[in-house]
């Protein structure tokens, strides 16, 4: 198998990415089963996102406005935090691509201590800026909506925290199906409880966006809670709960899970940084841009997490093969997924850029939104096939457990290179919104060659040596 990496005595990644994609078949095959129930799960997520945005736009403007800045800066913890639980698969996967049980239960435990800490300094951190909302240049007369849906979120982030790391380990061992049912359940309920919550129905009060806020944390709770009942209660992690029990919390693997863990959540983070810190230069331009561009993100985080879906699956997949050092297989799998998500991006774009007026008219029924909403699609799909491969990229190196230089990588591209090109193209060039946005694909594109580059370096370096 070696050899159909090299050429003339040197390894080369780049020789697969040509050879037949029927090669691939296998690979495919696995990666789908593994990732359908992950990509179903964040299909999930991106539904309620979709029913969230629909009924609070349908509730006024203002609600849509304050809900679009809220939700991007939350969206920065959160996917931060998600980033973080990401460091148990490199460590979980390779104990159990070893199949060594006990190292796998033990490790489970450490993660929730890790992913603890990590909570407990995102919510310092969104405590201070509670406290600070007046300060961050947003229309006035929207704080007042925005404060108390803004503290229910808050509250919410420890079942959030807990969630991420016992979804984690069972997608690393590769018990995918029990995550995507347990969102599945939490979506049902928080768009139950939006409606009676948001418009008031039956003996309810109308509470408008807070009510979405209280749904959103009631279903979180719910969902926390059905994951601790059902890992408990399942017969396949029954050879992890001796060592889970018996061996005491591991400081040395806390710190390594910190140490995994970290970069991936800054990276993660500062990508999301991107997105969320542009929602706040559009608030600068007014409450009509602020709402266009939150329906555009809603529209445009379809895509993202159908394409990390598939990632994630590769990147397990890898950390099973890392763990048995089978390298080749590390190779064709990150390639295989490329595969994939290119071949998705394809269809999402085209079936995005075919009913753009349906979709704008599912979130608000203000022509101004509508309008300005059809025109930030043009730079939104112009991206979308970096992103992509940025995210298939940054997953199999996250599999490998190479996670520092994807911090690096992550400040060049989205703070050195997507956030000034937004304010550049915003507002010295006076684009406006559009300029905004155009930001995103320049940091998105510098993101994508940096982590292909970085993972051909790593496989080459591990196959040289077989």
């Amino acid at each position: 198998m070696t050899q159909l990496f090299k050429l003339n005595d040197k390894i080369e990644l780049y020789i697969i990415m040509y050879k037949i994609p029927g090669t691939y078949v296998a690979n495919y095959k696995k990666i789908i089963r593994l990732g359908t129930p992950i990509v179903i799960g964040q299909l999930g997520n991106i539904i309620l996102g979709f029913i969230d945005t629909m009924m609070v736009g349908q509730y006024s403007a203002e609600a849509l406005s304050a809900s679009g800045f809220v939700n991007n800066l939350f969206n920065l913890g959160l996917i931060t935090l998600i980033g973080f639980s990401y460091g148990a698969t490199p460590i979980i996967g390779a104990y159990f691509g070893r199949k060594e049980n006990d190292n796998v239960g033990a490790a489970f435990k450490d993660s929730l201590w890790a992913n603890a800490l990590a909570g407990l300094t995102v919510i310092a951190i969104y405590t201070a800026l509670y406290f600070n909302l007046h300060n961050l240049g947003q229309p006035r007369e929207l704080l007042s909506c925005m404060r108390p849906y803004f503290l229910v979120l808050l509250l919410s982030l420890p079942f959030t925290t807990m969630f991420n790391a016992m979804k984690q380990f069972t997608d690393t061992v590769a018990a995918t199906k029990m995550a995507m049912w347990v969102i599945m359940t939490g979506n049902i309920i928080n768009i139950i409880l939006n409606y009676f919550l948001i418009y008031g129905v039956s003996i309810f009060p109308e509470l408008g966006l807070t009510g979405a806020g209280i749904a959103t944390f009631v279903a979180r709770i719910i969902m926390a809670a059905m994951f601790v009942v059902l890992i408990i209660r399942e017969k396949k992690f029954a050879p992890y709960w001796r060592s889970f029990g018996e061996r005491k919390m591991d400081k040395k693997e806390i710190v390594n899970f910190c140490k995994v863990g970290t970069p991936m959540a800054m990276q993660m983070g500062m990508e999301t940084a991107a997105f969320s810190l542009s929602s706040l230069l559009m608030g600068w331009l007014g409450a009509t841009e602020l709402a266009a561009y939150q329906v555009m993100c809603i529209v445009g985080s379809l895509c993202f997490l159908v394409y990390y879906g598939i990632g994630a699956a590769a990147s397990i997949r890898i950390s099973h093969h890392q763990g048995r050092g089978e390298w080749e297989n590390v190779a064709t799998t990150a390639v295989s997924a490329f595969h994939i998500i290119m071949a998705v991006a394809a269809v999402l774009s085209i079936g995005i850029a075919l009913t753009q007026s349906h979709l704008a008219r599912l979130f608000t029924t203000d022509a101004a939104i509508q309008t300005m909403f059809a025109s930030l699609l043009v730079p939104m799909l112009a991206y979308q096939v970096s992103d992509g491969i940025q995210i298939n990229y940054s997953n199999a190196l996250r599999g490998l457990g190479v996670t520092k230089p994807l911090m690096l990588y992550s400040f060049v591209a989205y703070i050195c290179i997507s956030l000034p090109a937004s304010y550049i193209f915003g507002f010295t060039l006076d684009w406006g919104a559009i300029g905004v946005v155009m930001g995103l694909p320049l940091g998105l594109t510098a993101a994508a060659l940096l982590y292909y580059a970085r993972f051909r370096k790593e496989v080459n370096s591990y196959l040289a040596k077989v």
